[in-house]
């Protein structure tokens, strides 16, 4: 007998919707199992075969899983914000909203038509704005918690200035952009403005001067993997590196946690490796180095013990020293390598094995020997890993040789034995030579004594480093969800809870004013009702995808995120489905917004998917 698709189909699928077959509910007399799909931006394309492939699997265990008498979550929703509807906006004039509605009614068809058993009744939009109080509010927690290293975890910002009240600086332990240090009369007698600004220094949502990828062509800052040679993903336009003021959040001071939490989830290898590479825990020591004019400026690296091989020194074409320490003769070719650099984006340079740079006309003094080192710019220094300054040692670092090589610079081994004629050695082992006190010691000896000396003479310090950088929070674009911030004399302070959500208004156009801000200044009425002004950029598109696995536990409350009864019998994701492409980007941040969630109180479990 055929088997009649069409009908016997349409029939069951009618079926499961009039009786709920689907619909789920808390039940502590079965165990649960929480099976997740990265929930798709519904483009105007509609499903792509890569849908389906991860769907029909995931539908496969879940249908597995109940039969095993296993109370069985299995949401779906959407990631409805994002660039392209935005850029559909700007070419029709048709509001984002319409669009994404529209692409919606069109995923929503094609995934009835397959039959997954999903429960209907939790579906979420990240455009929704009962959806976004809730990414809204978890923002205003960041603002208002800074990270507490010796708790090791995040904190109420209100603690920390009752500390600088009775203690100025002295015992906080605390993540911070940079290091400051006041007695508590001094916090006492700050005026308000740079009161704020210390607080901004602390806070894990705050405002900081940073790097981006900036497309003039779209008007906004883009993420790493929304530019491809230079130019935006979305329309092909030039982008460039911009210093700008921006919205971060504080990842870094979770890279420990977010290490530690790999050994504790069932993920495979290859992809807790590339979280690993990505969180880049290297332990070693920062060195003070001195050049021309009394500039002082510090390196870090992992191999002290190397000191006595560098042979020039590289700065980062983003870092602040570049045009401070590049002589006057130098300036015009200064200028013009900058110039060639701003078009590559970092994970281009990082992955590029091309040589490339210009001398500063300035020179540092080794701090053993005293002899002066050429101080260079190449962009395959990056200025957010460690301090924008590395010291090279071109015999046992092999970017450090080419770059050598290419502009014919002293090579000195440091290694017995070791052959550096063609190419650079891997100092893991061996016995020092050329190095003054190091000399004949091995390389596991050396060490822990290079560090030992560099701190007994002043020369600087042991530290641990991370190559994870903070996440850049804001972007210049009109489809996104607005931050609940608003501005008093140039000072940034949260919306009232109360007040949320904090609803995108209307605009004429979806593109940048003509004075050159975002599309939110183009809105009427766009401040509070005493007349203080909102923030104009919004949230990234990651921001409401960090954790709306928990919404989905709980999606019509009103009163909180999730309730503690929800969250404590779903717990987190049993079996997440995706892109291994998202380790560096969703995974990372869903992992951070949980923790800090966790910290809260909010979320019983640190990991968010097992």
């Amino acid at each position: 007998m055929d088997y009649n698709f069409e009908e016997i189909e349409k029939r069951w699928q009618q079926y499961w919707t009039e009786n709920q077959t689907y619909r789920v509910t808390e039940n502590s007399t079965k165990p649960k199992f929480y099976v997740l799909d990265m929930f798709p931006y519904p483009s105007g394309a509609g499903l792509h075969v890569g849908h389906p492939l991860g769907y029909i699997a995931s539908d496969i265990y879940s249908r597995f899983k109940r039969l095993q008498g296993y109370n069985v979550l299995h949401p779906m929703g959407y990631d409805a914000y994002g660039l392209p509807a935005e850029q559909y906006a700007i070419q029709t004039g048709q509001h984002p909203a319409i669009t994404t509605q529209k692409n919606i009614a069109r995923y929503r068809e094609q995934l009835d038509k397959i039959g997954f058993s999903y429960d209907w009744s939790r579906e979420i939009r990240t455009s929704d704005p009962e959806y976004y109080k809730w990414t809204q509010w978890a923002f205003l927690q960041m603002f208002k918690s800074y990270y507490d290293f010796d708790t090791n975890r995040a904190a109420p910002i209100d603690r920390l200035i009752a500390h600088f009240e009775q203690q100025g600086t002295e015992g906080i332990h605390a993540a911070c952009s940079e290091e400051r240090g006041f007695t508590a009369d001094e916090w006492k007698a700050k005026s308000e403005k740079d009161r704020q600004d210390v607080l901004m220094n602390y806070r894990i949502a705050y405002l900081g001067d940073t790097m981006v990828n900036w497309c003039a062509a779209l008007g906004t800052v883009l993420a790493n993997d929304e530019v491809i040679n230079g130019l935006s993903q979305r329309g092909g336009y030039p982008v460039e590196q911009k210093r700008m003021r921006q919205w971060c959040l504080r990842v870094s001071a979770y890279a420990q946690r977010l290490l530690d939490g790999l050994e504790t989830i069932d993920w495979t290898d290859s992809l807790k490796e590339t979280q690993k590479n990505w969180i880049g825990r290297s332990e070693g020591a920062v060195m003070h180095f001195k050049a021309q004019n009394n500039i002082r400026f510090d390196i870090f690296t992992t191999r002290a013990d190397t000191i006595f091989g560098v042979t020039f020194m590289v700065l980062a074409p983003e870092s602040d020293l570049t045009l401070l320490l590049t002589s006057e003769e130098q300036l015009p070719a200064v200028q013009e390598y900058l110039e060639k650099t701003k078009k590559r984006t970092e994970r281009e340079r990082i992955s590029e094995k091309t040589v490339s740079g210009v001398f500063s006309g300035s020179y540092a003094l080794h701090p053993f020997t005293g002899e002066k080192l050429p101080i260079w710019i190449s962009d395959y220094v990056l200025a957010g890993y460690g301090t924008g300054a590395i010291m090279a040692v071109p015999a046992h670092d092999s970017r450090d040789y080419a770059f050598a090589k290419h502009f014919d610079l002293p090579i000195i081994p440091l290694i017995e034995g070791c052959d550096v004629s063609q190419e650079s050695f891997d100092a893991k082992d061996g016995v020092m030579i050329n190095s003054g006190f190091l000399n004949g010691k091995t390389v596991k000896e050396a060490i822990p004594a290079a560090i030992d000396e560099v701190e007994q003479k002043g020369l600087g310090y042991r530290q641990i480093n991370y190559r994870l950088r903070d996440a850049i929070f804001s972007r210049q674009r009109y489809w996104g969800e607005p931050f609940p911030i608003y501005y008093k004399d140039g000072i940034a302070y949260p919306l009232e809870e109360s007040k949320l959500p904090l609803e995108l208004p209307e605009v004429d156009k979806y593109l940048p004013t003509e004075a050159g801000d975002p599309p939110l200044g183009r809105a009427k009425n766009w401040h509070t009702e005493e007349g203080y002004p909102f923030e104009l950029s919004t949230m990234p598109g990651f921001a409401g995808s960090s954790a709306y696995y928990l919404r989905y536990m709980d999606p019509h409350n009103p009163k909180a995120l999730v309730s503690k009864q929800a969250d404590e019998y779903w717990r987190n994701v049993d079996l997440y489905i995706g892109g291994t492409e998202h380790a560096t980007g969703h995974l990372i941040y869903s992992r951070f917004w949980n923790k800090f969630l966790f910290d809260l109180g909010v979320s019983c479990e640190q990991e968010p998917f097992k």
